[in-house]
């Protein structure tokens, strides 16, 4: 990387350098207006030639900096700088974005071991809202892999790098000039390494891989080379999960292989849906993806381009061919394999043949007749179970010579857990005594986790909640709540993040964009403004003089105490200001002479004379 400058922006003062990746660097840096610390990620100067991967870099920069979630690292700013480099100066956009403390995903499985699998199943599910918000939006990931998702000291799963990876995609489409498959090669979806369109469902390819990781520690498909590793994507089914993790249950293989299934169709088709049938799996219920045996590579996809887009960077799946594939199409046998299994056939039809011919004989060629009859079948009918539970229907059955055996648990909003829902056969069939039946109980009502709709328009926070199986219930409008704009969700009744029955209606409080006037007289000027400013409303000071109030204190307001108004309104208040102080003038009286003392003899100690008579 070239040498940045200390300053960016004449914001961000820049720390040391604790990110690198194929496209940009990472640096810690501290936002000096809001005196936080921030992550500050910088495109590298050798692709940032490219004036049209700027412009949408751009773009997109400013899309994933429309996204506010809880579980995606949250973009502050966006902006470029110029650099100096050995070409000349040239201009880097870059991101600010939140800093998270803590590991990614990668970290925890730098040693080659799985995660738990309610710890898998968490971060899959954290990953999973994201996108699930993400893709509502209009954004699309692209490169979801353990690197890109961060686990704070708390348990939080923030997913990184949203909108970065879309601006490369369409810049450089899915494959570079140098075999570098854009997202991690080992979370490529089958439609990215064949060079076609990508939609939410490749992001839910890639998280598919990444839980495929965390519960076995190692990706779905390996391989020395980029190439290798796609054309599995492309052509192969992985193996099971539980395969190279025993103790994983069957439901959970069914998901993680419903979500890796080759053709988008096949896939689930939203987040939200992928995230429902998890926690399902997690929590031992019914889940809606099939069994692992419906799993099959589709000819066509065997035999698809992989990264036409840049000719000579990933060859077809017929060209890449190397002792490790097989050099025949799905379908399509060896001439050896074929005759092999020729001459089994020929074999099972003589065998047939020849049993054919014994019952023949048997039958038509015998005439004694057979030293015992034929024993005939005894038929017993399924009895009514409606109500029973287990061990109940257990017992019913076995009073009529039947096994039972259950089958996978079905949610129902009407029978309770653990009560009978369905016998195959049904009930009032004739069946054989002893023979099994499967039965089916009720999960019960399946659970939902109610959503965080604050701060969502009407319009997204129906579908957010509709989406969780939730019912929309009524909208409130409310005012004096100055942190929403008009007609954006400020509460939701059970609270989000609450788990509820499905079906449950979720009601919510919707900001009417208007807040209440308080009374602001008596008030000190700074304690007035403070109550101003919390309600979102601005303000015009007028000082006024008079002797009959405190100075600094509130004497009149435009708009009086429990008026209704937009916020963001100026009000108008009226300060009290001493008036100035008159010195009147000082009148002396005149100066009054002051008389002479008139001297007093002193006495003499000479006899006094007096007359002569």
């Amino acid at each position: 990387m070239d040498q940045l400058p200390r300053m960016l922006a004449d914001r961000y003062e820049v720390g040391r350098l604790i990110g690198r990746g194929g496209m940009a660097q990472v640096y810690i840096a501290y936002d000096t207006r809001l005196s936080r610390t921030v992550a500050i990620k910088i495109l590298r100067s050798d692709m940032a030639t490219d004036d049209t991967f700027l412009a949408r870099f751009r773009r997109e920069a400013q899309s994933s900096a429309a996204l506010n979630h809880p579980s995606i690292v949250a973009v502050y700013d966006t902006g470029e700088e110029d650099i100096q480099t050995n070409q000349g100066t040239i201009t880097l956009p870059f991101i600010v974005m939140e800093y998270v403390n803590g590991q990614t995903v990668r970290d925890l499985l730098a040693d080659g071991d799985p995660i738990p699998i309610d710890e898998a199943a968490h971060v899959a599910a954290g990953v999973l809202s994201a996108l699930e918000y993400s893709h509502r939006e209009g954004i699309i990931h692209r490169d979801i892999k353990p690197g890109n998702i961060m686990l704070t000291p708390d348990g939080s799963v923030k997913v990184m790098d949203f909108g970065i990876a879309r601006a490369l995609a369409d810049a450089h489409s899915t494959v570079t000039q140098t075999n570098t498959v854009v997202g991690t090669a080992q979370y490529l979806s089958p439609e990215q390494a064949r060079g076609e369109v990508v939609d939410t469902r490749s992001d839910l390819y890639s998280a598919g891989c990444l839980l495929y990781e965390m519960l076995t520690g190692k990706p779905p498909f390996t391989g020395d080379s980029a190439v290798s590793v796609a054309y599995q994507h492309v052509s192969e089914v992985p193996a099971p999960p539980s395969s190279v993790t025993a103790d994983i249950p069957d439901n959970i293989d069914r998901v993680v292989l419903k979500a890796l299934s080759k053709t988008r169709e096949d896939r689930y088709q939203s987040a939200a849906e992928f995230r429902a049938d998890l926690l399902s799996a997690v929590r031992g219920q019914a889940v809606g993806a099939p069994a692992t045996t419906a799993y099959a590579v589709p000819a066509a996809a065997a035999t698809a381009v992989l990264g036409a887009a840049a000719p000579g960077s990933i060859p077809t799946a017929a060209s890449a061919h190397t002792g490790n594939y097989p050099p025949y199409e799905t379908g399509q046998l060896p001439a050896q394999q074929q005759k092999s299994n020729n001459g089994w056939l020929w074999a099972v039809i003589v065998l047939l043949l020849a049993v054919l011919g014994f019952v023949a004989f048997q039958v038509f060629g015998n005439d004694d007749p057979p030293e015992e009859p034929t024993p005939s079948i005894e038929l017993v009918q399924i009895p009514n179970l409606e109500g029973m539970n287990q061990q109940e229907v257990r017992n019913a059955l076995a009073e009529q010579d039947l096994d039972m055996t259950i089958a996978e648990p079905v949610e129902s909003d009407e029978i309770d857990a653990g009560l009978f829902v369905s016998a195959n056969p049904p009930v009032g069939s004739q069946v054989e005594k002893g023979s099994s039946v499967e039965v089916t109980f009720s999960a019960g009502v399946g659970e939902a986790t109610v959503p965080d709709v604050t701060g969502l328009s009407v319009e997204a926070a129906r579908r957010a909640i509709e989406d969780e199986g939730l019912i929309w219930g009524t909208t409130t409008t409310v005012d004096n709540n100055p942190t929403y704009d008009e007609g954006e969700v400020v509460s939701s009744d059970p609270a989000p993040n609450s788990r509820v029955p499905r079906q449950t209606v979720v009601n919510v409080e919707v900001s009417s964009g208007r807040v209440t006037v308080p009374n602001l007289l008596t008030l000190n000027v700074d304690i007035a403004t403070a109550e101003l400013d919390a309600r979102g409303l601005s303000y015009r000071i007028e000082p006024q003089e008079t002797a009959d109030a405190t100075p600094d204190t509130v004497i009149g307001q435009d708009y009086r105490e429990g008026s209704i108004v937009a916020t963001g309104t100026q009000i108008t208040i009226t300060i009290a200001k001493a008036p100035p102080v008159t010195e009147e003038p000082t009148t002396e009286p005149p100066a009054t002479p002051t008389p002479t003392p008139t001297p007093t003899p002193e006495p003499s100690d000479e006899p006094s004379e007096s007359p002569s008579p």
